[in-house]
């Protein structure tokens, strides 16, 4: 029994060390060009959202992060109300949503589609997330910029840096 609270200490010592050089360097490799420099990666991807909202919301999230812009290696994935990453309260009130962020975790980027049901109060979701919102989120960086937008019951939100140059 001793040898396996030793073990995992040392596993648990080994994983604390990690994650304080991951918030110390700096990895200029983050999966991508920028882009058009003009263009902030919130403005572009509310504009994947704009363009694609008649798609479904794993797709949308998927060409988000491939856009020139943003650019990450990322993932989608399915979200229930409750806590999510990024707020520090409950979401509640939408009938089924995604997350869609990079798999670097030091990069202060995180986004929603969230689908409400047929005649909920759109604003005073959005309002709410905006409340609830918080750009510190991430224990190494914070985010730049909040953007939301919505089209028809569905809603999109980020919080991200306006660039990678600016993430680093």
């Amino acid at each position: 029994m001793k040898n396996y609270k030793r073990m995992f200490a040392l596993l648990l010592a080994a994983a604390m060390m990690m994650a304080l050089a991951a918030c110390g360097g700096k990895d200029n490799n983050h999966g991508g060009s920028q882009g058009n420099s003009n263009t902030t990666m919130g403005e572009a991807a509310k504009t994947v959202f704009e363009e694609n909202a008649d798609k479904d919301p794993e797709t949308v999230g998927q060409l988000i992060l491939e856009h020139p812009a943003v650019a990450l290696d990322g993932m989608v994935v399915p979200v229930e109300p409750g806590f999510l990453m990024g707020f520090d309260a409950d979401i509640e009130g939408f009938r089924s949503g995604v997350s869609f962020g990079p798999v670097i975790g030091t990069i202060p980027f995180i986004g929603y589609i969230f689908e409400l049901e047929e005649g909920a109060d759109v604003d005073a979701f959005v309002a709410d997330l905006e409340a609830k919102a918080n750009l510190r989120w991430n224990v190494c960086t914070e985010a730049e910029e909040m953007v939301t937008a919505k089209e028809g019951n569905t809603v999109f939100f980020l919080m991200c840096p306006k660039s990678m140059e600016n993430a680093e």
